[in-house]
């Protein structure tokens, strides 16, 4: 879902960036130092495993190898959560951090370039999940781990979820992607609403000639659908900027040939965009044998709350719980990380052990 739309919100930071490579430089300097991982029982390891036929990044950090151990989902697509790893250090002394770059994605899509991403499909990469969560079971010598999936990553988790829960002690799904086969609209009549009221008559008329069934867009229409919702939704242009655009041009994880890598990867998977926009999750089943958990943010027009609460209210699963991040547009929980650790911690790490709370 972030495909093209950084391109919009990078063209307001290049003037001023452009000059300030050795602040860039400094930023990421102080970003390592903070990454540092030094205690006894910490672990920081990172490469490609062969996963699928190709080779996939893997990072895995934490500072406790005894702590419940999340897989990261994701979203984009084409997104890898790599970036992130700076703001959300703190996650880290409670969870060990799973985060893998999907084929089509950043370093993935780096190492093997466009032809070397083999298929890419949503059976496909579900395929690949269930590979990664083997290999992580393995090397960390756990039976289960915690699925965390965000964005679009959370079309893919929701499978994953229903399909496995011999895998995964729960599922949280943070700026949770309902589809309901073309028939849940809010989104997009809230954008013709912002664009009526801005005045944005060209625009409005692309968006009402698409019409809202996004399954019948074609990617040209998807990207610039996706562009327009965040740029004409101040919180979410803001988040884009301040969080998104930050975390990669100060990740000491990106070089920057690395940061053309991530948003090329992000080009080349657009068309998943299309595949998830087929899914029905009601059809799919609400039924989860896992507990189940949705953190969303209050002001999020990408993926609002309204029916992920719907989704939410109509599944079965042996614990649930339905929380609203408070301020928070797209990309809750990584611009407040805070506010998504004490949900973590309060609402999930209870569910799935019997260890008492330790912050």
């Amino acid at each position: 879902m972030l495909a093209t739309i950084l391109t919009a919100s990078a063209a307001t930071l290049a003037t001023p960036v452009a000059g300030l490579l050795g602040y860039r430089q400094a930023k990421r300097t102080a970003n390592a130092k903070r990454l540092r991982i030094t205690s006894p029982n910490g672990i920081d390891e990172s490469g490609f495993v062969r996963i699928g036929g190709i080779d996939q990044w893997v990072s895995v950090r934490g500072e406790d190898r005894r702590n419940p151990v999340i897989l990261e989902i994701h979203g984009g697509p084409g997104a890898s959560n790599l970036i992130y790893a700076s703001c959300t250090r703190a996650w880290e002394r409670h969870f060990t951090v799973v985060r893998w770059d999907m084929r089509g994605a950043a370093k993935t899509f780096g190492h093997g370039g466009p032809a070397g991403q083999g298929e890419l499909t949503l059976d496909r990469l579900h395929r690949d999940a269930v590979e990664v969560t083997e290999h992580v079971r393995a090397r960390l010598g756990v039976e289960k781990v915690l699925l965390v999936a965000n964005s679009m990553g959370t079309v893919l988790g929701l499978r994953l979820a229903r399909n496995h829960p011999e895998l995964y002690s729960a599922y949280v799904g943070t700026d949770q992607n309902v589809v309901a086969g073309g028939r849940d609209r809010p989104a997009y009549h809230s954008l013709l609403g912002r664009l009526r009221k801005a005045g944005k008559r060209k625009e409005l008329a692309a968006v009402t000639a698409m019409g809202p069934d996004a399954s019948t867009w074609s990617v040209h229409q998807w990207s610039q659908y996706n562009k327009l919702v965040v740029t004409t939704d101040p919180l979410t242009f803001d988040t884009m900027k301040t969080v998104v655009i930050r975390s990669l041009w100060f990740s000491p994880l990106h070089t920057l040939r690395g940061l053309r890598t991530y948003l090329k990867g992000m080009d080349f998977s657009e068309p998943l965009g299309l595949q998830a926009a087929t899914v029905d999750e009601w059809a799919e089943g609400t039924a989860f044998r896992i507990p189940f958990f949705v953190f969303q943010g209050d002001s999020d027009v990408l993926t609002p709350p309204e029916p992920a609460r719907r989704f939410f209210d109509d599944v079965t699963a042996p614990v649930k719980d339905f929380a609203l991040i408070r301020n928070a547009s797209h990309f809750a929980s990584f611009r407040h990380p805070d506010q998504f650790l004490d949900l973590m911690l309060t609402k999930v790490r209870p569910a799935i052990t019997s260890e008492p709370l330790a912050r």
